[in-house]
């Protein structure tokens, strides 16, 4: 508890008024930030405690402004798994928001298509998601401070706030996609047999990131909600080669819609 504490008072020696509302960009997403006014930011090798951002498209800052008139924190950059962290370190910002007094976590990230009805640049709200193929990031000792051993699990994207983000994405894409994002450990994409596998499990959607953090999230008790740039098709549903750059392009594609999607939710909040 020592370590989040001297993290937590020194972001309080910085930034005088704490946001209520929390925001992790994905890969290509992070142009939001570039809207917010009255910023403070802070990068990520300043704070003491936090990781470091090593994937392209994720700067590493922390950054304290209004979208909309709405206070918001804005995490520029999260961590993966696949970069070496472990998941405890991957998802440190997270109780650090909880320790903020952080009520809700928006989640974005971007995401390959499983569902054949979806297509690149797409957004899909996450009312679910799959994890068994990774090891839970609360394995250990429990943190008591921040919540229980045994935590129920079926309303870990809020269905209050799923509700209300659902006619909001309708007004401004013209379409409200729901489903289930299913998390694998990455840096590999998966192989075609994987995704014909998630499929039958139920999957919709396939990234590297988010199911950590919005089981801690959900853990510490801030109301969380997920929203999936869809940057491309998964393997074998179409005859291409997966890449970053891809991701990134494809992301910059829907970034208006993804953009103006965030700033009406937050209203509402």
């Amino acid at each position: 508890m020592k370590e989040f504490l001297e993290t937590v008072n020194f972001i309080k020696s910085k930034v005088k008024d704490i946001p209520k509302i929390a925001i992790v960009l994905g890969s290509g997403l992070g142009s939001l930030s570039d809207d917010a006014t009255d910023k403070i930011v802070i990068p990520y090798k300043d704070i003491p405690g936090f990781p470091i951002s090593t994937v392209p498209g994720h700067k590493g800052e922390l950054i304290f402004g209004k979208l909309e008139n709405v206070p918001v924190i804005l995490m520029n950059g999260r961590f993966h798994y696949y970069e070496g962290y472990d998941l405890k370190t991957t998802t440190y910002p997270i109780r650090i928001f909880k320790l903020l007094g952080v009520e809700t976590l928006i989640l974005t990230n971007a995401a390959g298509g499983i569902n054949l009805n979806f297509k690149k640049g797409d957004l899909m709200i996450i009312t679910d998601q799959l994890s068994f193929f990774a090891e839970s990031v609360l394995r250990g000792p429990n943190l008591d401070e921040f919540g229980e051993r045994f935590i129920d699990m079926s309303n870990t994207y809020d269905k209050v706030l799923t509700e209300k983000l659902k006619p909001i994405m309708e007004r401004i894409t013209g379409k409200v996609n729901t489903g289930v994002y299913a998390y694998m450990k990455g840096p590999t994409y998966e192989t075609p047999a994987e995704i014909r596998a998630l499929r039958i499990l139920g999957a919709d959607a396939v990234g590297m990131s988010t199911v950590p953090e919005a089981v801690v999230s959900h853990h510490c008790g801030i109301k969380t909600v997920g929203i999936t740039c869809i940057t491309n098709m998964a393997a074998g549903v179409e005859n291409e080669v997966l890449s970053h750059e891809d991701v990134k392009l494809t992301a910059l594609k829907c970034e208006q819609n993804f953009k103006q999607v965030i700033k009406e939710f937050i209203k509402e909040l």
